[in-house]
């Protein structure tokens, strides 16, 4: 099985959906599910994200390796319906965790979750 294959069956489901606003398709989203989690702590302040951008913890950013960087996301928490809004500027979570598909800053995770959770369930959906 190659990497491709085993990373998508890693993150969950994978659905097609087309979005219809007015009766007419505006755009057809991915959505995937999988965990999330937070990042934001002593090791990033003052540190440049993968694409260059200052670390900014109270910005409402994540980091993803199945998103393009400018990608704007939906991220909505499952177990409480609550959803963020968040701009891909980023790379991660850690390889070592592939059931992990998104890391959200603080103040995203704040949001939709409690910090002391440290891992929720999401569905991540690209807004175009």
């Amino acid at each position: 099985m190659n990497k491709s294959c085993r990373r998508s069956m890693s993150i969950g489901i994978s659905l097609v959906f087309w979005l219809i606003i007015s009766g007419s398709i505006v755009f057809s989203a991915e959505v995937k599910e999988g965990v999330a989690s937070w990042y934001g702590g002593g090791e990033k302040l003052n540190k440049y994200t993968a694409n260059g951008d200052v670390f900014n913890p109270e910005a409402f950013m994540c980091a993803s390796w199945h998103y393009e960087f400018g990608t704007d996301l939906r991220v909505t928490n499952l177990a409480n319906g609550k959803s963020i809004f968040v701009r891909c500027n980023d790379r991660g979570p850690s390889r070592k965790y592939p059931e992990r598909i998104i890391d959200l800053t603080k103040a995203a995770f704040q949001q939709i979750a409690d910090l002391r959770v440290g891992l929720i369930n999401v569905t991540v959906e690209v807004i175009e």
